[in-house]
């Protein structure tokens, strides 16, 4: 795994776990946490007790970060993604969505038929977290310590209906199916909701980049390790590619790598209590949307905007022991201030 020069000079300490590291004595780990934590810090503009709080959820992980160091092999440098926007004259910015969003690399979720973006009242993340374009994602984390990140940065896990507007190009209003699950086991909730949703949605069916399915679009062209014949650390590499590397695998709104790259932990409430988007804290079961970087060779599952997957290593969010693997990433949203 690449080691990246940060900003910071060489004997610079920043904050792992609550303990100060000086970069030059740190291990792998502690040094990986700390660049991760830097570079958010530089780009977001976190405070110190964000970058704290960020560095903690990180430090209370063995394997949270971009990859087993010694299997992950990424098909693309960081300074070849950086290149390769620069010759295209690509920018993730966009001055009118961060002044909505209130932060870099935002997009805010309305419908256009009917809204501004003006009119939004939550923004998602364009890029898998880390945010930052020509970062490799970050993997192996439960769903508890994406929302846990989130929540460290200001933000939150977002519902699933969000993920899935932003995938879509359009916002719309939380369709859950609550009275399907009053009464039942999450498991059995989740699959009548999950049925009556995807009926619903079938026809309208699109992937973020047009109506129909197409290979060669986004980060989706690499291989599994050889040795990854399961899903555990000791077999499998996080072969993803930078963030933003593929400007085409661009939502109606703006958001990037919704297919391939990493797959991404959401939240899906089952009962209006449960939904980040109303201020629920406690939250509802994991859901796991869009693709990873292997799906122009090997499509496992749909992964159309809207689809909604089985309970897959089904949990709720806030479970410590809730699922992770090598290409399960995350990103957030943040709700948006009145009269932003």
């Amino acid at each position: 795994m690449r080691t990246r020069t940060l900003m910071v000079s060489i004997g610079a300490l920043v904050g792992v776990g609550g303990a100060a590291v000086a970069l030059g004595q740190a291990s792998p780990r502690e040094a990986e946490i700390a660049a991760i934590v830097a570079r958010v810090t530089e780009v977001h503009g976190l405070s110190a007790d964000q970058a704290a709080a960020l560095s903690a959820v990180f430090a209370g992980s063995s394997q949270m970060g971009t990859g087993n160091p010694a299997l992950t092999k990424h098909p693309m440098t960081v300074e070849a993604c950086q290149a390769k926007l620069a010759e295209q004259g690509v920018t993730w910015r966009n001055e009118a969505n961060e002044a909505i969003c209130g932060g870099p690399y935002m997009a805010p979720l309305y419908d256009p038929a009917t809204q501004k973006p003006t009119d939004a009242t939550a923004c998602i993340d364009v890029l898998e977290f880390p945010n930052v374009p020509c970062e490799y994602p970050v993997v192996w984390v439960r769903a508890a310590e994406a929302e846990q990140a989130c929540r460290a940065v200001g933000k939150r896990l977002c519902d699933a209906h969000e993920w899935e507007g932003a995938c879509q190009g359009a916002a719309l209003p939380p369709d859950y199916r609550f009275d399907l699950a009053a009464g039942k086991s999450d498991g059995d909730a989740q699959k009548l909701m999950r049925s009556a949703h995807n009926t619903a949605m079938a026809a309208a069916k699109r992937w973020a980049y047009g109506p129909e399915q197409r290979s060669g679009v986004c980060a989706a062209a690499s291989v599994k390790s050889s040795t990854c014949s399961g899903g555990t650390w000791a077999e499998c590499g996080s072969n993803t590619y930078p963030t933003g590397a593929f400007p085409e695998c661009r939502s109606p709104l703006g958001v990037a790598d919704q297919h391939g790259n990493a797959a991404e932990h959401m939240n899906l409430p089952l009962a209006p209590g449960d939904m980040t988007s109303t201020g629920s804290t406690t939250l509802g079961v994991t859901e796991m949307k869009g693709s990873w970087f292997i799906w122009d060779s090997y499509r496992a599952h749909e992964d159309w905007c809207r689809w909604r997957a089985p309970y897959w290593h089904g949990g709720r969010v806030m479970d410590a022991n809730s699922h992770k693997n090598y290409h399960l990433g995350f990103r957030c949203c943040s709700d948006v201030e009145q009269g932003c």
